[in-house]
C-alpha cells in the first residue's frame, strides 16, 4: 500500500473532494435555509423543489448530468457556443472532472442539508431577534451574534455527516461510478472507488480490505479532530 502511487493519489483526491464539498454544502445549505425559513405557501413549494433531487435515483441523476455535460453536444456546451464561449470537456478533462463531480454532488445534497439547517433555525426563539432589533442590531449583526452561535450543534452535525458522506457514503461512489468511472487519468478516483476497483475488478480482496481499514482510521482521526476543535458542537466565539 505504501508503495502504491494510485492509492496515495486516491487519498489526495479524496482530501480535495472533502475540502471542497463540506464547506460548500455548509454554505449552500445554510443559505437556502435562511431564504426559505418563513412558513409561507410559496416557500413550501421552493423547499419541495430544492429537496426533489433527493427523491431521484443517483443512477438517473448521474446519467442526466452526463447528457447535460457531454462534449460538444451537451446542453452546457450548446449554451456556451451561443455565448461564443469555447467548448469544455467537463467530464473528459482532468482539470474540470473533479470540480464537475463536486458541483453535481452539492446540487444533489443541498436540499437535505437545507432541511437540517431549517430545523435548527426554527428552534431559535424569535424573542432573541426581536430584542436585538429593539437594541438597534441589523440583520448581519443578528446573524453573527444570534443565528450562528445558536446553530452550533446543527453546524457540527452537518460538518460531521457531510464529511463521513464525502469519504464513504454510497452517494459519493455512485456519482463517480456513473459519471466518470474514476477518470480521466484517475482525477476523480476517490479512495472508496479505488477500493472498489481493487476488490471487484481485480479480485484483490485482501488489499481492498487493508485500504478500507486505513480509510476507516483516517475517518476516525478526522472525527476526533473535529470533536476536539469544536467541543462536540460547542464552538468558542471568544
Amino acid at each position: 500500500m505504501a508503495a502504491d502511487p494510485l492509492f496515495w493519489r486516491s487519498l489526495r483526491v479524496t482530501i480535495v473532494y472533502i475540502v471542497a464539498l463540506v464547506p460548500s454544502l455548509y454554505v449552500v445549505g445554510l443559505g437556502l435555509a435562511l431564504l426559505v425559513q418563513s412558513n409561507t405557501r410559496f416557500n413550501g413549494f421552493v423547499r419541495s423543489l430544492l429537496f426533489m433531487p433527493q427523491t431521484v435515483s443517483l443512477v438517473v441523476v448521474g446519467l442526466v448530468w452526463q447528457v447535460l455535460l457531454v462534449d460538444k453536444i451537451g446542453l452546457f456546451n450548446q449554451f456556451g457556443s451561443v455565448m461564443n464561449l469555447p467548448a469544455v470537456s467537463w467530464l473528459g478533462d482532468p482539470r474540470f472532472a473533479l470540480i464537475t463531480v463536486i458541483v453535481v454532488s452539492v446540487w444533489f445534497l443541498m436540499g437535505f442539508y437545507m432541511l437540517i439547517f431549517l430545523g435548527g433555525l426554527q428552534d431559535i426563539p424569535r424573542e432573541y431577534y426581536e430584542a436585538a432589533r429593539i437594541d438597534g442590531a441589523g440583520p448581519v449583526q443578528s446573524f453573527f451574534r444570534i443565528t450562528l452561535p445558536l446553530l452550533q450543534p446543527t453546524s457540527f452535525f452537518v460538518l460531521l455527516v457531510s464529511t463521513v458522506a464525502a469519504v464513504c457514503e454510497s452517494q459519493t461512489f455512485d456519482l463517480v461510478y456513473i459519471m466518470t468511472r474514476g477518470g480521466p487519468a484517475n482525477s476523480t478516483s476517490l479512495a472508496i472507488f479505488y477500493i472498489y476497483q481493487q476488490a471487484f475488478l481485480f479480485n484483490e480482496y485482501g488489499y481492498a480490505a487493508a485500504m478500507a481499514s486505513v480509510l476507516v482510521l483516517v475517518l476516525m482521526a478526522i472525527t476526533v479532530l473535529m470533536f476536539l476543535l469544536t467541543g462536540g458542537g460547542r464552538f468558542s466565539y471568544a
